[in-house]
């Protein structure tokens, strides 16, 4: 792993940019999943924090798709030697609200590959930092951490979660909630909804909620507690995953000055998964 590192920091520096219009049916499934009574978007309106992760999708052709789902590695994202592939955390900084109707960019770039040993093994992490602008300038940064890891299971330690929390909902993971999330980020990763392939091929309990819909829920627990959000910055830390086996729940504690959030995912056993941070 020493010698392939050296080579995919090869790959630092490399970009790939991709177009897209703003529209307003990924705002309305995103908004139906998320099992909301949003009022149909309109062209100006401002589409809810995170929504760029509906935009700029990687429309690979079928062809092109590995074994998991996702796409053949080595194109813009570096060949890393290892099969298993999961959103660790990102750190967003919001400019301007992306709107409906607008055109917009993004352009992608490699950071940083580093690697690490953890418990279930050797560990590659890829940063990439997302830039998405429309014609108004910059409109929002999005640095993604990619971890990919080997075939042995995921040894995840259980750290108890935050009690204390002055927000919480609870969430149900089934198959349908998977699915429609799948669906509306175009994600063929198959840990989502191959049910036999997730537990027989990649060894876990059951299907895997995404990393995104998780911090994604995570902000919609600001939106149903923070009137009028418009939020600063976010960042987010993946610390276990989270399966369609049991209920989670979403827990957020504000500031004192009510300008800023700690906010928690904690399973059924009261194990924190998710650490985030919101500012506004």
């Amino acid at each position: 792993m020493t010698a392939d590192l050296e080579r995919l920091r090869g790959w630092i520096g490399r970009s790939e940019t991709r177009r897209d219009a703003i529209g307003a049916a990924p705002l309305v499934a995103l908004s139906a999943l998320l099992d909301r009574d949003d009022a149909p978007p309109r062209a100006g309106d401002a589409a809810p924090p995170l929504a760029h992760w509906l935009y700029f999708l990687p429309a690979y052709r079928q062809s092109e798709a590995g074994p998991d789902g996702h796409a053949l590695k080595g194109d813009f994202l570096p060949p890393v030697p290892l099969p298993r592939r999961m959103w660790a955390g990102s750190r967003l900084e919001f400019i301007r609200p992306l709107t409906v109707g607008s055109d917009a960019s993004r352009v992608s770039t490699i950071k940083d590959v580093t690697m690490k040993e953890g418990r279930s093994g050797p560990l590659v992490f890829v940063t990439v930092r997302h830039e998405v602008s429309d014609a108004q300038g910059p409109v929002l940064t999005d640095e993604h951490d990619i971890v990919y890891r080997g075939e042995a299971a995921l040894k995840a330690k259980d750290t108890p979660a935050p009690s204390g929390e002055q927000w919480r909902r609870q969430i149900q993971p089934d198959p349908v909630l998977l699915f429609r999330y799948s669906a509306v980020t175009f994600n063929s990763h198959r840990i989502h909804y191959d049910y036999p392939y997730a537990t027989k091929v990649e060894g876990y309990p059951g299907l895997v909620v995404h990393g995104p819909l998780t911090a994604t829920l995570l902000v919609d627990l600001l939106r149903r507690n923070v009137a009028q959000l418009r939020l600063r910055t976010f960042s987010f830390r993946a610390l276990k995953p989270l399966f369609d086996t049991a209920d989670f729940a979403t827990c957020g504690l504000p500031d004192e000055k009510g300008r800023g959030a700690t906010l928690w995912t904690r399973d059924d056993a009261g194990a924190v998964t998710m650490q985030a941070e919101a500012a506004w």
